[in-house]
């Protein structure tokens, strides 16, 4: 089993900045996707990023394109998420995913999760 851990979360005003880190407790080297996903109050899980982990080949949710940044660093068994030109829309439980298998865009084809990181953003 691979435990997930959060963290980088917090406010900030429209416009701002934050970075999310998501560190694995066990080797991933069954894993095949990262990814990260945000839920707020009421609404369904969608996926944010997500990256290949063996080639770095990267899918984003048409609302963070151009804003958010995901990125690994397989030393530290890390995932990242840049998050630029925050909005209020971004205001999301985020967690952090991996999977052994395809990287579905899709919450329910990822194996292990975190215990997620709060993100809210302030006009």
């Amino acid at each position: 089993q691979v435990q997930l851990v959060e963290s980088g979360g917090g406010s900030v005003q429209a416009g701002g900045s934050l970075r999310l880190s998501c560190v694995a407790s066990a080797s991933t080297a069954s894993i095949n996707c990262m990814g990260w996903f945000r839920q707020a109050p009421g609404e369904e899980r969608e996926a944010v990023a997500i990256i290949h982990t063996h080639t770095y080949g990267t899918y984003y949710a048409d609302s963070v394109k151009g804003r958010f940044t995901i990125s690994q660093d397989n030393a530290k068994n890390t995932v990242y998420l840049q998050m630029n030109i925050l909005k209020p829309e971004d205001t999301a439980m985020y967690y952090c995913a991996a999977g052994t298998g395809a990287c579905w865009a899709r919450a329910n084809a990822y194996n292990y999760w975190g215990q997620g990181t709060q993100v809210t953003v302030s006009s």
